[in-house]
């Protein structure tokens, strides 16, 4: 069903994000992100306290493509 649109204020939009004014039967975000990330790293709280004496973070991937987005 069509609907009157007002003023429209855009303060960004990411690479995942859609935005659509009007009718729309189907709308699919894609996105794809890999994470490398050592001990310790994504910890919370108050009051934290991580002792690594020696943390090394490892990362051999072969792979060229892991999640294609199409």
């Amino acid at each position: 069903m069509p609907a009157k649109v007002g003023a429209v204020k855009i303060n960004s939009i990411s690479s995942s994000s859609i935005f659509n004014i009007g009718d729309v039967y189907s709308m699919n975000p894609e996105s794809t992100a890999k994470t490398y990330a050592g001990g310790g790293s994504f910890n919370t709280g108050d009051g934290m306290h991580v002792n690594l004496q020696q943390s090394n973070t490892y990362v051999y991937d072969k792979d060229t493509i892991d999640q294609p987005t199409s």
